[in-house]
């Protein structure tokens, strides 16, 4: 914007040197031309009275010559027309040819005629005989002063031509400062920089723009304060229910269903817990990674979801399998959030097949080391719509499908440049593909099938 601004005022400012700059140097060429050929006028006229006096007596005339300037004498010539030249008036030189002289002697008034090294200029003079004066203007004197005004105009035109550009510049600058001022606030705010406010200043439509920007960064703020305080309350109105739940937890005795239900219990809240104190957190949480983001082992937050799911899974006569995670894997995803991705994926098969069918979870990494791939696989009957499964409230249209839990897969994935795709298994049933970039390009992970050397681990 600021580079096109300077490049328009150039344009402008050449198109009015150039239409003033070229005639106002043509009238300079003009004017030179006209004061040389006026002052031979004048040197002529000198010579008329002295030519008139001495009638035309070659002598005489010469005698009244000789008291005019040397310089001034050798551009004067005195000379009778052809066809009258009886000798008595012929002084200096002569440069123009008889043609040139014989059309020039009958005018009344002065005739300019070019001749080697300049012109010269004839007037023809009536005494008692006719006679012509002859004046040379050379060519120095007729351009005299011409290419210092011509410099002159041009060395003006640039001056100008730079002025407009500086000017220009400065406009630029205080037009483009405004507005890279509310383009690098547009973006703090999109990255999450609710505090971030434009100062309105710079010309009359860009304070417009901030003016509105700053309102919409105050509605966009307050919108989000109005969620998170409703979000903290609809969380908080759970506490009473989950207590209640948590003592009838509590009277169910001995036995591994009573523990795995007092177990789910105390995780449930623990999670409206959390719920409740990050709607309640007015700023952005720190990130503890070392580039921006927070880090988790993905074997350990797996076994640990795993062993959860595993009891359910025995009770329901489900066959579950594990792979990949005999080894640490660190992942740019705080623990909480894989977590609570892998228990969507998880409730999703328990919730949508029937019982007694297989899942497996399998870790990948990428081949070169930029990515880790997690396979939720099942045997069951299958997503008719993948598409439709991975935008957010539409799931795949079974009973008690919100429609958030592969959305929340996804968001996860996303944060760290992954994506999440949908396909059949070996199993027979649906393959949750969950690609967590690791920085580098996202299409160096393994093959999505399962079954490339990978040794299944199988817990019953």
């Amino acid at each position: 914007m600021r580079w096109a601004l300077v490049k328009v005022c150039i344009a402008v400012t050449a198109m009015v040197v150039v239409a003033f700059a070229v005639p106002l140097a043509l009238v300079v060429k003009e004017m030179a031309r006209d004061r040389a050929f006026a002052g031979a006028e004048r040197l002529a006229a000198t010579v008329t009275p002295v030519l008139a006096a001495t009638g035309g007596d070659r002598g005489r005339l010469q005698r009244g010559l000789a008291s005019m300037p040397a310089e001034a004498g050798e551009r004067i010539a005195v000379y009778a027309p052809p066809g009258q030249d009886d000798g008595s008036a012929r002084i200096g030189r002569r440069r123009v040819p008889e043609a040139e002289l014989r059309d020039a002697a009958p005018l009344e008034g002065a005739t300019i005629v070019p001749v080697e090294g300049g012109f010269a200029l004839l007037q023809p003079v009536v005494t008692e005989r006719t006679a012509v004066i002859e004046v040379f203007v050379p060519e120095e004197e007729v351009t005299n002063g011409v290419a210092t005004a011509w410099l002159v105009l041009a060395g003006t035109g640039l001056a100008l031509v730079v002025a407009s550009v500086v000017i220009a510049d400065r406009l630029g600058t205080r037009m483009v400062g405004a507005a890279e001022r509310l383009a690098r606030a547009a973006r703090e705010l999109g990255a999450g920089r609710l505090a971030v406010r434009v100062p309105v200043e710079g010309p009359a439509e860009l304070r417009w723009a901030a003016a509105a920007f700053n309102s919409m960064a105050n509605q966009v703020a307050q919108l989000l304060a109005n969620e998170r305080e409703l979000a903290a309350d609809l969380s908080h109105r759970l506490r009473t229910p989950l207590t209640v739940l948590r003592l009838n937890a509590a009277s169910l005795g001995d036995g591994d269903a009573a523990e795995q239900t007092r177990e789910a219990v105390a995780q449930l809240e623990r999670e409206v817990d959390h719920i409740i104190r990050t709607a309640r957190e007015q700023r952005t949480p720190q990130p503890d990674g070392p580039d921006g983001g927070a880090f988790c082992d993905a074997s350990e937050v797996i076994r640990e979801r795993m062993d959860f799911w595993s009891a359910l899974a025995e009770d329901e006569g489900r066959e579950a399998g594990l792979a990949g995670v005999e080894e640490p894997v660190r992942v740019p995803v705080a623990r909480a959030d894989l977590a609570a991705a892998l228990d969507a994926l998880l409730g999703n098969v328990f919730r949508h097949t029937p019982e007694g069918v297989a899942f497996a979870v399998d870790v990948y990494r990428g081949t070169s080391g930029n990515s880790v791939i997690v396979l939720v696989s099942d045997a069951g009957p299958g997503i008719d719509d993948p598409d439709a499964a991975l935008r957010r409230g539409h799931g795949d249209g079974g009973p008690g499908s919100t429609g958030l839990g592969l959305d929340i897969v996804r968001r996860v994935a996303e944060s760290t440049g992954g994506d999440v795709r949908i396909g059949r298994s070996v199993l027979g049933g649906t393959e949750v593909r969950v690609l967590l970039s690791l920085g580098g390009s996202p299409a160096d992970g393994p093959n999505r099938r399962r079954g490339h050397g990978v040794r299944r681990r199988v817990r019953r």
